[in-house]
Order: C-alpha cells, then sequence, then structure tokens
C-alpha cells in the first residue's frame, strides 16, 4: 500500500468505495442471519403446533350442532369441537349436516 498523501484521486475514491461496500455487505450478511433464524423459528414453531383434529362438530355450546367437517376445513366456523370418528359418524347419522365443502360423510363411509 502507498502513502496515502501521495494516492491518486482516484485511487482514494476506490479505496472510499471499497469500505462502502464492506459495510453494506455486512450488513446484508446481518440481514441474511435474522431471516434464517426466523426461518428456523417458524419451522419450530409449525413442528410444535399440535395437531388438527381428523373431525370437527360445528355449533355453539348449548345448541344444537350445525354441521360436521373434517379437521382441515377451512371453512368451519370459530364455534367447534374436536371429534372422534365415532362422535362424527354417530352425529351424521343422528341428523347433523356434513359440510358441503370437505364432505365428511364421503370420508366416513355415511352417505345418504
Amino acid at each position: 500500500m502507498c502513502d496515502p498523501a501521495s494516492e491518486s484521486p482516484r485511487l482514494s475514491a476506490l479505496r472510499f468505495l471499497e469500505r462502502v461496500q464492506e459495510r453494506d455487505l455486512a450488513r446484508s450478511r446481518r440481514w441474511i442471519a435474522d431471516e434464517e433464524r426466523r426461518a428456523t423459528e417458524r419451522a419450530r414453531g409449525r413442528a410444535r403446533r399440535p395437531r388438527a383434529p381428523d373431525w370437527l362438530i360445528e355449533g355453539a355450546a348449548g345448541r344444537p350442532p350445525i354441521y360436521v367437517h373434517v379437521g382441515d376445513c377451512p371453512t368451519a366456523g370459530k364455534h367447534r369441537r374436536a371429534a372422534s370418528r365415532d362422535e362424527a359418524r354417530r352425529a351424521l347419522a343422528g341428523g347433523v349436516e356434513a359440510c358441503p365443502h370437505c364432505r365428511p360423510d364421503t370420508e366416513l363411509g355415511v352417505l345418504d
């Protein structure tokens, strides 16, 4: 490296550019590390999430059930509870309607 006082303006500008790029690269690497950490945390959270129930019965507490759903049905309302396979079959046999979207009656083999 030569004496900074005798450096050409162009070489001085290139050294400045190098320092700026090193700083930008360090910042980009921090961003990458942060994103990798967040992705790891999301994956860990998904792995720890309880498994969805196989069957749901929709209906407000104290009222007759409205629908029987497959456990991961996106149209199931917020008033729902997990049900066993036998409970879902009994509900369908007892007159509770099958969700027209996820068709639990087909999966349970309970067709009219």
